[in-house]
């Protein structure tokens, strides 16, 4: 038999039923029909002499069978104490992993605002130094210009 047992995720698995002790437990102290005739009379001659040695086997049966029902169940708890503590260490893990991502993606966040900062102040610095390079050329033609002027002004003053 399989029973459902519930994990730390929530999900079932599948686990073995503990052993049935039920048929031992019954079967330990079944008493033998008693014999008639003289079979019957020789059988209880050998139990009053063997008396001493079937209580001793009878008490040991007894025993053994309280020694397994003990052990099932200290299996049993011991299993579930293990399960408990597997699963209760699992969610903690769980959460921590979550904190965890949830941080990742506060940063991921705050790394994207970052870069895009940095886009907008490189494009502003490149708009900048294209302007004032237009600036440039136009101040060097203006410049060329006036002195074309020059001198084409001391040219005629040569002549």
């Amino acid at each position: 038999m399989i029973e459902e047992h519930a994990g730390a995720g929530g999900e079932a698995s599948r686990l073995p039923a503990p052993p049935d002790g039920t048929a031992v437990n019954a079967a330990w102290s079944a008493p033998d029909a008693p014999a008639a005739g003289l079979r019957g009379a020789f059988r209880r001659l050998l139990e009053r002499l063997l008396a001493p040695r079937f209580a001793a086997q009878r008490e040991l049966n007894a025993r053994q069978v309280e020694l397994d029902n003990q052990v099932l169940a200290y299996l049993g708890a011991r299993f579930a104490a293990t399960h408990e503590n597997y699963d209760r260490r699992l969610g903690a893990i769980g959460r921590r992993l979550d904190e965890i991502d949830e941080r990742h993606r506060r940063l991921e966040a705050e790394l994207q605002a970052h870069v895009r900062d940095v886009v907008e102040r490189v494009d502003l610095v490149l708009e900048e130094a294209t302007r004032g390079g237009l600036a440039r050329d136009h101040a060097l033609e203006e410049l060329r210009s006036h002195l074309l002027r020059i001198e084409q002004a001391l040219g005629r003053r040569g002549e």
